[in-house]
């Protein structure tokens, strides 16, 4: 478990302007990490829009639940960096930033992988203790729609410019994008049953099942990392079609946009 906060985020803009400054760092240091980072900084645009425009059922909750959503994610960012302990889960996915066979989706799965099975539940059960976390679910899973949406998105700006990536792709059947889709779905389940585990336990109960979940998370990114024969052979071709300018995948995934 993360041990220490370098700073509390207030609300949701405060979220905002931090992943802001690891977007650019990672820019700067040509830092993998970048791309989950960027994607997330879209996806919380996307949950101020949805709060500015009324989508929620409670925009005050969102605002609290994105926020302790996020300051997991950075706090683990900031930990590992600092060479601090985080939890396991997110240690994998900083790691597997030195990994340069990974394709960019697969550390963008990596990262929502740590962030929605285990950040996520953390933070639901945290907004709404006990029976009030019933009344966070559709809420919950407008978040996990936006992610998925968002993810679709990227993909697309990375096709429109990895030609090869789109052919390889279209080769697939679309599989390589139903697997995404399956997993974040899955994950959404998942997330939202232990949410509703973790809102109902004592605060001791709490910290050895979030250690179970952190193990369990941990298995599931070494498979993202390490898929079967097939899968791997696919994305070996894909990664040859990638660009080796790590500033510039991410400044992709952070500024294009598909209409």
């Amino acid at each position: 478990m993360i041990l220490y906060s370098v700073m509390q985020i207030q609300n949701i803009q405060g979220v905002d302007s931090q992943l802001s400054q690891m977007v650019e760092h990672s820019k700067a240091t040509q830092n993998r990490a970048g791309y989950f980072a960027a994607l997330y900084k879209r996806m919380t645009a996307a949950v101020i829009n949805g709060i500015n425009t009324n989508q929620f059922e409670d925009n005050a909750r969102m605002d609290k639940l994105d926020t302790l959503f996020a300051q997991r994610y950075i706090d683990a960012y900031n930990c590992y960096y600092a060479k601090s302990p985080c939890s396991a889960s997110w240690k994998t996915v900083f790691d597997d930033c030195n990994d340069q066979s990974l394709i960019v989706l697969q550390h963008l799965l990596l990262g929502i992988n740590a962030h929605i099975n285990l950040d996520l539940a953390i933070a639901a059960a945290t907004v709404a203790p006990g029976n009030s976390i019933n009344a966070l679910q559709n809420d919950f899973n407008h978040i996990n729609s936006l992610i998925a949406s968002l993810i679709g998105d990227v993909q697309e700006c990375l096709c429109e410019v990895w030609f090869p990536m789109r052919f390889l792709t279209k080769i697939a059947n679309g599989k390589q994008m139903a697997v995404l889709n399956f997993s974040i779905d899955k994950a959404r389940d998942v997330s939202w049953a232990n949410a509703v585990l973790l809102a109902n336990m004592t605060s001791d109960e709490s910290k050895v099942y979030i250690q179970q979940m952190d193990n369990s998370v941990n298995i599931v990114g070494n498979k993202i990392k390490s898929p079967g024969t097939w899968t791997a052979i696919l994305l070996k071709f894909i990664r040859m079609t990638e660009y080796d300018d790590v500033a510039r995948a991410i400044n992709l995934i952070d500024t294009t946009v598909v209409k």
